[in-house]
């Protein structure tokens, strides 16, 4: 590097010739316009600001509105996620089985959309007359406590009701040349506990809505049973357990006579019978809730001799005189005395000559155990399977005993409940 005290560095001729030469070696216009009065055009490009070339500018604006419009479309789909997603959980959807999860239609009843055909008289729901003191009660361990008795509340909608519905339509279309009826039975909270309690403390789904829409949901083939009207009637009187709940062999009577009117069937005289007790039955509430009265298990043997077979989850048949354990006692298991408790397969054999030959099959959970002895008066043999439990395909199974008649029979919650459709479906899988 030079010496910055050299004096070349001060020599005005020398550093005007450096100028020019600089401006020759780089090709810099001299200060002076050019002739025509305009400068000539810089070759340095380096140091001009150039035109924006228009096809860059519009390339980037093109890539800037894809980008912008990639994240909106993301966004929306997040915010459709997120929203399907919290519909699943609080079931608020219309048409979301769970219950809280999304609950696929049966196949079957997917591709052949259902007919409604039920009448009237079965979408004709009275209110039941209720008697109030208007007394409060308070909430218990999984049921509402309200003068001695335990109401277990119900929560159901429209998209569960018509799932139901579309599985009994396609169970129907699996069972052909049968006939095949449906009954929901209310429960004790829907008879038994008045709606200013049902509207405030014990907040309750109204259940007769909830049976109509699965009821008019129903295709022309199958046959739905009104029990509701029939039990409202006698809601008043001792047709559900207080500890327990299920219905007592009273409340299953009524809806046995509902289901012999709707079937244009002789019904059977409760008069013509011997009314059996057994005393300090202690149900399923009692377990966990204090201060519930003790209930009394009525039943009922009828004026012709009915046999019974049970078959358990191991093949093992056993033969029984009586379609009860005549020998219950006391305690919490004391509604086992109806059909010997849930097993796979129970048949009766009637001699009742309304019988004529004819057999049904009911397929049940519990609430068929009080129900099912009363069909002897008009069934040759009935076939009791509990479908969580059967091991067999049910279309099979009628076709090899000559079943002519299937009946549904589901209590609310059951027929509200996800995995007890599931074990329907396990039947004709």
């Amino acid at each position: 590097m030079a010496d910055k005290y050299n004096l070349d560095y001060f020599d005005d001729d020398k550093v005007a010739a450096q100028r020019s030469q600089y401006r020759r070696e780089h090709r810099q216009p001299a200060n002076r316009p050019a002739q025509g009065g305009r400068r000539p055009a810089p070759t340095n490009r380096s140091n001009v600001h150039r035109k924006p070339n228009r096809r860059l500018v519009s390339r980037r604006m093109r890539n800037r509105i894809i980008i912008v419009g990639v994240g909106i479309l993301i966004l929306v789909l997040i915010i459709a996620i997120i929203s399907s997603m919290f519909k699943a959980c609080t079931g608020s959807g219309k048409k979301e089985k769970k219950v809280d999860e999304t609950i696929p239609p049966t196949q079957a009843a997917t591709t052949q959309p259902a007919t409604p055909s039920a009448s009237a008289s079965a979408l004709n729901f009275v209110t039941p007359n209720i008697q109030d003191d208007k007394t409060a009660g308070y909430m218990g361990t999984n049921a509402y406590i309200w003068k001695g008795a335990a109401f277990e509340l119900f929560g159901g909608d429209e998209f569960r009701a018509e799932l139901y519905a579309e599985s009994i339509n396609s169970y129907q279309q699996k069972l052909s040349g049968i006939k095949v009826y449906n009954m929901v039975v209310p429960n004790h909270t829907e008879m038994g506990l008045p709606q200013r309690l049902k509207n405030s403390d014990a907040p309750s789904d109204s259940q007769a809505e909830n049976i109509k829409q699965i009821y008019s949901k129903l295709n022309s083939s199958v046959t739905p049973i009104n029990v509701y009207n029939k039990l409202a009637e006698h809601c008043n009187e001792y047709i559900y357990y207080n500890s327990d709940h299920h219905w007592t062999g009273l409340g299953a009577y009524y809806a046995y006579t509902a289901f012999a009117e709707a079937t244009n069937q002789d019904v059977l005289d409760l008069s013509t019978c011997t009314e059996n007790k057994v005393e300090g039955f202690t149900g399923s509430f009692a377990n966990t809730n204090d201060g519930l009265k003790t209930d009394t298990v009525s039943y009922w043997t009828f004026p012709y001799n009915v046999t019974m077979d049970i078959t358990d989850s191991n093949g093992t048949v056993s033969n029984y005189d009586s379609p009860y354990y005549q020998y219950a006692e006391a305690g919490s298991n004391t509604y086992s005395l109806f059909i010997m408790g849930d097993n796979p397969l129970t048949v009766l054999h009637s001699d009742s000559e309304k019988g004529t030959g004819k057999k049904i099959a009911v397929i049940k959970e519990s609430y068929g155990n009080a129900f099912s002895p009363y069909l002897t008066n008009n069934y040759s043999e009935v076939h009791i399977i509990d479908f969580r439990y059967f091991g067999q395909n049910l279309a099979d199974y009628c076709k090899q005993n000559g079943i002519t008649e299937v009946l549904y029979l589901n209590g609310i919650m059951s027929a509200n409940t996800q995995v007890q459709l599931d074990s329907m479906d396990g039947l004709l899988n």
